[in-house]
């Protein structure tokens, strides 16, 4: 909005934007969004307007993973501004495409930013022509024209106004055919099958196209051991900070149990922390301390843990727009650096792997991880990187002869992120408490990673409530007192939408198996409550359909979920266990989406008639796509229509924020 007028521009236009939250444009599109969504604007005010739109869709929260194809908003942003945009009368020049990064980004960006180039050169010839200055144009045509075959070697002339391409591209250089390196990796192993250190043919054989090496622009000065780092919650941008107390830990789950889960209370009474139930909440939690202190041995630098370092942009950078990433202090300790500021979990992308090309002195290790960023090895960096959820450790394990410095680590691993957890907790049934519970996340050996992990911020938690957990003579002082407190950093994520209904009157339901039952305590506390201070108010009848592999191992909440039966503050409660036997003769139904089946004339009762709510929180793939299939169905049988008019009822429901859900991947 500030840089260009797209009231007056007649160059193509290449939009690339992401989806965030329930379908939103991110922060920095909002203006714009706003301003083309100005219902006073006349349907030719983009007549001129020539486009072509990129959207994406990343997983860009962890806890509840919004990202893939089938979910309901699957690059809302991008087809928002698309849809405007030729409302208003826009043309593409080149046609929109929607990426996915479920199932890789690359898949779809990689072919469209292929295609663009040639999109770019007809449009810009096509305006030319237009403009009647086809005949005397020769630099564009002939720059245009002198270009290799290869798309990605297209440079377009500089001469063409508001557009400059600094990616250089794929260089003949770049194109390798290495078969002395191919003999080399034949020599050296017997595989016949690929992994992430071993190609077979036909890459192991193949020239490869690989990506531009990203042009470096950091600057790393250590200085000495003398100062403080920043506190952790300082590199938030999101909002307010608050150091709290874990004042109680529990374990759900039995010791056998396939699944570790724990409640966590935390004192939130001196602090202006608020929330309602259903909503959201970020944890500031740091890396693994032992896979940093492996990771600083591996880059030479355990002798420097402690040092500062001052971190600058490096003179003369080629980078376009180079800066400090935000999430990286001006002065910290290196240590400080890799526990609280990257990501080092992250997957690595194709850019990362390119550069760390570079620092490679084995030439075989050099080819395959040349292999893996290659448009040829696309398959190969799918299955063994992504898909194996392989880290930076992996790989510098995986390939010992890469030595990266942590200047091209600061430049490409990602801003750790602070993890959202659901609160379990009502502000009115436990003042000054919230409570949130979680799985502990377990990653297993794979080939690609042979030691197993536990995830970032819920091994984290496990390890720091330890002692609450198994109290013992060695955390309790001769007074009996319980263990020392320990303090996490939290701040406050507010969902608008999953929230009881503004009037208690409506009746909903409620489908939560497993961890997804969390922000349906805090649903049911806070209207216990309510109905002990209201008692002449009318409450709506309260559904729970719950489900847990075992009765005896996982049920979350048993003697919770009972006491709210008994008192009236649920009405209905329906659970299954998955993986217990059965003696009947009729098979119990194993999961929630089957159970909610059975109910098929309430649901559509409290859907349709009584304009109710629907709740679902949890698994996506495994459990509320099989909810919303189950509810189509439902509603198709219900009110006698076919299955597509049903889904458009279900999708009225989404709009009017009637069927909710809170799901991850």
């Amino acid at each position: 909005m500030d840089k260009y007028n797209l009231e007056t521009e007649n160059d193509p236009v290449v939009i690339v934007i992401s989806t965030t939250g329930t379908g939103d444009p991110p922060d920095t599109a909002r203006k714009f969004v706003k301003r083309i969504q100005d219902t006073t604007l006349p349907p030719d005010h983009f007549a001129h307007l020539q486009y072509g739109l990129l959207a994406d869709w990343m997983r860009i929260c962890i806890y509840e993973g919004l990202g893939d194809s089938e979910y309901t908003f699957f690059c809302n942003g991008g087809k928002t501004v698309d849809r405007r945009l030729q409302e208003l009368g826009a043309q593409h020049f080149y046609d929109t495409g929607l990426a996915d990064d479920c199932v890789g980004l690359e898949l779809v960006v990689d072919p469209w930013i292929d295609g663009l180039w040639l999109a770019l050169r007809e449009a810009f010839l096509l305006q030319k022509e237009k403009e009647g200055m086809s005949s005397n144009d020769d630099t564009v045509s002939s720059s245009l024209s002198a270009a290799p075959p290869d798309m990605d070697e297209l440079n377009l002339s500089t001469e063409v106004r508001n557009l400059k391409l600094e990616d250089e591209g794929v260089r003949s250089s770049d194109v390798l055919s290495q078969k002395l390196v191919d003999i080399h990796l034949a020599s050296s192993t017997g595989d016949t099958e690929p992994s992430l250190v071993h190609s077979v043919p036909p890459i192991s054989q193949s020239a490869l196209n690989i990506p531009a090496l990203p042009p470096d622009y950091i600057e790393v000065e250590f200085q000495d051991t003398h100062g403080e780092n920043p506190h952790p919650s300082s590199l938030i941008s999101e909002g307010t900070a608050f150091e709290v107390s874990v004042t109680r830990a529990v374990r759900l789950t039995r010791e056998d149990a396939i699944k570790t889960a724990l409640l966590l209370e935390l004192d939130i009474a001196d602090t202006m922390f608020d929330y309602q139930p259903g909503d959201a909440f970020c944890v500031i939690c740091p890396n693994n301390v032992s896979e940093v202190e492996e990771l600083l041995q591996i880059l030479g630098l355990s002798e420097k843990g402690d040092y500062f370092v001052c971190v600058k942009v490096k003179q003369g950078a080629k980078k376009k727009g180079a800066a400090i990433p935000q999430h990286i202090p001006a002065r910290s300790t290196v240590k400080f650096i890799l526990t609280w500021c990257l990501e080092i979990r992250a997957i690595p992308k194709k850019a990362f792997l390119r550069a760390l090309v570079e620092c490679t002195s084995d030439v075989g290790e050099k080819r395959r991880l040349q292999e893996l960023c290659s448009r040829q090895g696309a398959s190969d960096y799918t299955r063994f990187i992504r898909e194996s959820d392989v880290c930076l450790l992996d790989l510098l394990h995986a390939f010992p002869s890469c030595k990266p410095s942590l200047n091209l680590l600061i430049e490409h691993l990602p801003k750790l992120q602070a993890r959202s957890y659901s609160v379990s907790s009502s502000n009115l049934y436990q003042p000054g408490r919230l409570c949130f519970l979680f799985n502990i996340v377990e990653f297993p050996t794979c080939p690609a990673r042979p030691v197993s992990r536990k995830g970032v911020c819920t091994g984290w938690l496990a390890e720091l409530v330890a002692p609450l957990l198994h109290p013992n003579k060695n955390t309790s002082d001769a007074k009996g007192e319980s263990p020392s407190t320990e303090k996490i950093s939290i701040f406050v994520r507010p969902n608008n939408t999953f929230h009881l209904p503004a009037d208690p009157s409506v009746p909903f339901m409620m489908v939560g198996p497993g961890t997804g039952i969390s922000p349906f305590i805090g649903f049911l506390q806070h209207r216990q409550k309510l109905r002990e201070e209201h008692t002449d108010w009318e409450f709506g009848e309260t559904w729970l359909f719950f489900g847990c592999r075992h009765q005896d191992r996982d049920y979350l909440f048993k003697d919770e979920l009972r006491c709210f039966l008994e008192n009236g503050t649920l009405t209905h409660l329906k659970v299954c266990f998955s993986r217990d036997s059965s003696t009947a003769e009729v098979a119990s139904p194993k999961y929630v989406q089957e159970v909610v089946r059975l109910y098929a004339k309430e649901v559509a009762r409290v859907l349709l008639q009584e304009r109710g709510y629907f709740y679902v929180c949890g698994d996506k793939k495994h459990m509320a796509d099989g909810v919303s299939d189950a509810v189509v169905d439902i509603l198709s049988m219900e009110m006698k229509v076919d299955k597509l008019e049903a889904m458009k009822t279900l999708a009225m429901l989404r709009e009017t924020k009637q069927y909710l859900q809170d799901v991850w991947s």
